[in-house]
């Protein structure tokens, strides 16, 4: 258990749930298309509604499966805080990156066509933009913007964002103080939970990083432990 915040210190946390999966894609790049995900897997948000934080200021993108995400965590935990229930404040700038002409490809051609990097878990590298598009590195200049309002915002409270593994990404990139490519090195599953908290104090801010990608409902499915 870490120590408590020092008083000196205004805490602001984030929580980062990537929205719920995407199965009715037909095996093409979607990117920033507007496109439903599958809230199907009950079990999944039984396992994460918990973990979040009542009372918290919820955000999202603008595309509906953060949306459809976010009804079903409300769904599977109660949220209510004296009888009122959570509002969800949609804002692009949370957005996936907007993968211009290649969205709409066909994933499996698209990647044995290029090639592949070992450290990224991307299309591209940051700093190339796809046609009619934007870059990795583009879509990280406006999250960190969204992310500075929102903290000023809302200082000291929690901040539930439901939005997509890029901006996540460009998130953990901030935090971390790495350049956009280092952002591409973190794998985030769907639905899985990441933990970022702001501190400002009197000499400056600062982030710590409390989880990346937990997954709280794995070996939960059925109510039991590891098998003996």
């Amino acid at each position: 258990m870490s120590a408590s915040t020092p008083s000196s210190f205004v805490r602001t946390r984030w929580w980062w749930v990537r929205h719920a999966p995407v199965r009715g894609d037909g095996g093409r790049i979607y990117g920033g298309s507007d496109i439903a995900c599958d809230c199907g897997d009950a079990h999944v948000f039984a396992g994460l509604a918990p973990v979040l934080p009542r009372g918290a200021v919820w955000v999202a993108s603008h595309l509906g499966r953060t949306r459809q995400t976010a009804e079903a965590l409300w769904q599977a935990g109660d949220f209510t805080v004296d009888g009122t229930g959570p509002r969800l404040t949609a804002l692009p700038a949370l957005a996936e990156q907007n993968l211009g002409a290649w969205q709409g490809q066909d994933r499996t051609r698209f990647f044995a066509e290029r090639q592949p990097a070992a450290a990224s878990y991307w299309f591209a590298p940051a700093d190339e933009r796809p046609p009619g598009g934007e870059s990795f590195a583009e879509l990280c200049a406006r999250v960190n913007t969204a992310i500075d309002e929102l903290t000023a915002e809302h200082r000291g409270r929690d901040i539930v964002a439901v939005a997509h593994g890029g901006t996540i990404r460009a998130a953990l990139a901030l935090a971390l103080n790495l350049e956009p490519q280092g952002g591409l090195a973190f794998a985030i599953e769907n639905c899985s939970l990441t933990r970022l908290d702001h501190y400002a104090g009197r000499d400056g801010v600062g982030w710590r990083v409390g989880m990346v990608n937990a997954q709280p409902w794995l070996g939960a499915a059925d109510g039991a432990g590891p098998a003996a």
